[in-house]
């Protein structure tokens, strides 16, 4: 049974670090423990580090030391080979991966780059360890600058070199092709291949291909004179400023990079104001060429700029610079995770993952890691999309999480705000995000705006609510998003990321109501530990619940975990566990135990428990020797939210976990709260699972 699975190609730069992200993410998915190998890395050690290899790593935290993760270098295998031991190099990369094998469940490995001399004998260096390894193989050809009938034959070529040599290849990937280009080479490809290889066709995207002004600064060697906050601008253009300002204004595209004379000072301020103006693309950044720095005043007033973009120096001059930029070949990096989340999303729509899991063995392990349940979440998502909407339309964490939501298409957006405030944040925040993919609307501007009005008057004029104030509420983005998912315009909404808590829900509360038989609205947050997704409830909304109402969050909390692909035992927390406290706390968590097993005989429930019997199996054994519960609880019930929000927050301080939530239930229509310090993937991940919520409305 093979537990790994082999990425190679036959040419440099043809995408395979794409594949291999997209592959571990895809594996990470369903088993806990995913391997990383490379038979031949190109630098020394000594100088730097295999970029492949320490973003792989370092972005999905596999736990592998970077010196395990490879079998020789370039260097060292030339060697090898001068002195004809192919025998032992290839029993010490044998050896090397059979250790990480042994370490975990399956190992992507991934080929040679093929830069530099040798590139014959490491491609039967791969083919060799294929071989040996009994390892399926993913061909990977590049479609780049190259004809149909030349994408066609190349892939081609490598498919039949790999079968020649007796090598099974389950899926045969081309990546780098022309939009225009895409459905001819599938087509010419599916009638060549007709041994049920899995093929897919990626096409070639300007935004992986680009370099960032950090790449474009370090092949330069120049001096870095102000900016260094905005190095990670991408660059899809750039443009030499050698013209007059308005002649050269027409030729600015986005993400633009000016390379100009340094004494060209009304370049320099000419692309600064174009940059902050709502009417000229983003400029990614300036490299001032030919020995010439900025004159003094220039230099002043850039220092004295709110906003900046990096400004290069370099002593070559415009000619050889802007060579020197087109050559350079940028490469998917550790610290650039908007590019590792791009690579991944196109793996994702491009590939047939359903067809290539099948090619793959696959594996079942016991529990749920952090990162299956992430790549679930992000599956159910995008089985029914769903249309939600973010009150905090201005916010930059907003923003952001905005165009991680809409690149990788798991719903359907719409932000409140100004539309114009929302671009030019966009712009200044280089967002790859396409606004005409999104909705913004200004609540007073809106045309539902009268209708929501009047809406809002007759639900709450029994409240004391009259046409003026309903008007004035109207304005509100919370009341006017909630009015949006109560009147069936949005599936769900998210806010809190300004807004406080009572800010966001009590609009839900007010008129959007609880589920019939539920009495009380909760939360529940999903912590992702290092080996494990727990439930925890209440942490977030009712400060000291009944016995009647602990029990009512405890079912709702099952119901929860279930729904999220988490086998419910709940654990009803408390000082003591079993019948060994006393107290009035106590006797409340064993009512509210009693009402569980008495409403939902069917559900897994102990109580009164201590938490560490709830999580540690050798703990819950010695204190609760027949529960079904000690020692594995999944749904963990705090007894009050002042002893439920302070270990939540204690469990993620001190051990790392992601925590997503909170998550409202018992509403009628999913309305979910942020934390005023939330980060931008915890506004991803409550979005998402706001969209799953919906889906069962």
């Amino acid at each position: 049974m093979t537990k790994s699975i082999f990425i190679a190609t036959t040419e440099p730069y043809s995408g395979k670090s794409l594949v291999a992200l997209g592959l571990v993410n895809m594996l990470l998915g369903k088993t806990k423990r995913i391997g990383y190998f490379k038979p031949i890395i190109n630098v020394d050690p000594l100088d730097s580090k295999d970029v492949h290899i320490e973003t792989t790593i370092a972005y999905f935290n596999l736990g592998i030391r970077y010196e395990d993760s490879y079998g020789f270098t370039r260097s060292q295998a030339m060697g090898e080979m001068e002195q004809e031991n192919q025998g032992s190099m290839m029993n010490t990369i044998i050896r090397k991966y059979k250790k990480i094998e042994e370490e975990y469940d399956f190992t992507v490995i991934e080929g040679s780059d093929f830069v530099g001399e040798g590139t014959a004998f490491e491609f039967e260096l791969n083919l060799s360890v294929a071989k040996n390894l009994a390892a399926p193989v993913i061909v990977v050809s590049s479609g780049a600058n190259r004809s149909t009938a030349d994408i066609v034959s190349g892939a081609l070529n490598v498919l039949r070199n790999f079968h020649s040599r007796e090598v099974q290849v389950i899926a045969v990937v081309v990546n780098k092709v022309r939009a225009e280009q895409v459905e001819d080479v599938r087509q010419l490809l599916t009638n060549a291949i007709d041994d049920g290889t899995v093929l897919a066709i990626i096409p070639e995207n300007k935004s992986l291909a680009s370099p960032s002004m950090k790449e474009i600064f370090e092949n330069l060697n120049g001096e870095l004179l102000i900016g260094e906050q905005q190095l990670n601008n991408q660059v899809d253009n750039f443009v030499i400023g050698a013209m007059n300002v308005p002649n050269f204004l027409n030729h600015l595209k986005d993400n633009v990079l000016i390379i100009t004379p340094g004494d060209r000072g009304d370049m320099i301020i000419a692309a600064l104001q174009a940059n902050s103006s709502a009417n000229y693309p983003k400029v990614a950044g300036i490299v001032l060429t030919a020995g010439y720095q900025p004159e003094e005043p220039i230099m002043r007033l850039l220092k004295g700029l709110d906003t900046v973009i990096p400004i290069i120096f370099v002593q070559t001059g415009t000619f050889e610079t802007s060579q020197k930029i087109g050559a350079i070949k940028s490469r998917i990096t550790p610290d650039n995770t908007k590019k590792i989340q791009l690579a991944i999303s196109i793996f994702e729509k491009s590939v047939d993952l359903h067809a290539l899991d099948q090619k793959i063995v696959t594996f079942t392990s016991e529990g749920i890691t952090p990162h299956m349940f992430q790549y679930q979440l992000t599956k159910w998502a995008k089985k029914k999309i769903k249309h939600i909407v973010l009150p905090e339309g201005n916010d930059e964490r907003i923003l952001k999480a905005t165009a991680r939501l809409v690149n990788e298409e798991v719903v359907t957006l719409t932000l409140l705000g100004d539309a114009k405030e929302i671009a030019l944040s966009v712009k200044r925040l280089g967002l790859i995000l396409d606004l005409s993919r999104i909705r913004i609307i200004n609540p007073a501007h809106s045309e539902h705006y009268e209708d929501y009005v009047n809406t809002l008057y007759e639900l709450r004029k029994n409240k004391r609510v009259n046409q003026e104030m309903a008007r004035d509420l109207m304005t509100d983005v919370s009341y006017f998003g909630t009015m949006m998912v109560y009147k069936g315009h949005a599936d769900g909404m998210v806010s809190g990321a300004v807004h406080t808590t009572q800010h966001t829900i009590r609009p839900a509360l007010q008129f959007v109501k609880t589920k019939p038989g539920i009495t009380v609205v909760s939360s529940v947050f999903f912590m992702c530990l290092p080996d494990r997704v727990s439930v925890f409830g209440d942490c977030a909304v009712n400060p000291n619940p009944t016995a009647e109402q602990l029990a009512e969050i405890a079912i709702s909390s099952a119901a929860s975990s279930e729904r999220f692909g988490i086998e419910p035992r709940i654990a009803m927390l408390s000082y003591s566990s079993g019948s060994s406290g006393e107290g009035e706390d106590v006797e409340k968590v064993r009512k509210a135990t009693e009402i569980v097993k008495q409403k939902r005989p069917d559900l897994k429930v102990e109580g009164p428990i201590q938490y560490d019997a709830a999580v540690d199996p050798t703990v819950g054994k010695q204190k609760l020797p027949n529960s079904e519960v000690a020692g594995q609880a999944s749904v963990l019930i705090f007894p009050d939210l002042n002893t439920g929000n302070n270990t939540y927050k204690a469990v993620q301080r001190e051990t790392g976990a992601l925590a997503i939530g909170p998550m409202l239930q018992g509403l009628n229509k999913p309305v979910n709260d942020l934390s005023r310090g939330c980060t931008v993937d915890d506004i991803f991940n409550t979005v998402i699972i706001t969209a799953i919520q919906a889906q069962d409305e």
